[in-house]
């Protein structure tokens, strides 16, 4: 009886093995007709390098670089993104906001480019702005999000008469 008992067990148990396997195929991505990848564009080192001036805050040194990356590649939103920021923070709040507009004609949904041109709308005293801004985000991010935790901020603080520089 025991030895029946086991040898029913142990055939349940080679029987049953593909399907617990299934579902970790699937999840790997596999399958019987899986979709060939996708080749994604190599990053532009014009971008990555304007990017790393960025982050030194070399602001001007990094403009002539975006502006290459985006005449190769005008459908770039985060290019433009980061122009309008490189453009605010070298003193030209102004300049920035055809940068921010065209990110967000690119990309609606475009979270860091909501809150640079909200700040940007900040540093230009113009509060109602940032705020549709502000709105927006928070209709993007469902959860949260540190574009709108920082947008929010930075009107708190204009709210309070900390005007922001670059």
């Amino acid at each position: 009886m025991r030895s029946t008992l086991l040898a029913t067990a142990t055939a349940l148990s080679v029987a049953l093995a593909p399907l617990a396997l299934a579902p970790a195929a699937f999840a790997a991505g596999g399958g019987a007709d899986p979709a060939p990848a996708q080749q994604s564009k190599p990053a532009d080192p014009n971008f990555a390098r304007a990017k790393a001036m960025i982050e030194a805050r070399d602001y001007k040194g990094a403009l002539p670089l975006l502006q290459q990356v985006v005449a190769k590649d005008s459908k770039n939103a985060d290019a433009y993104n980061l122009l309008g920021f490189a453009t605010r923070s070298s003193g030209d709040p102004n300049g920035s906001l055809q940068y921010y507009q065209y990110a967000l004609s690119l990309d609606p949904k475009h979270l860091g480019a909501h809150e640079y041109i909200g700040e940007a709308y900040l540093m230009l005293g113009r509060l109602q702005e940032a705020e549709q801004h502000l709105a927006r985000l928070d209709s993007l991010c469902v959860f949260g999000c540190s574009e709108y935790r920082m947008l929010k901020a930075a009107i708190a603080n204009y709210k309070a008469g900390k005007r922001p520089t670059n």
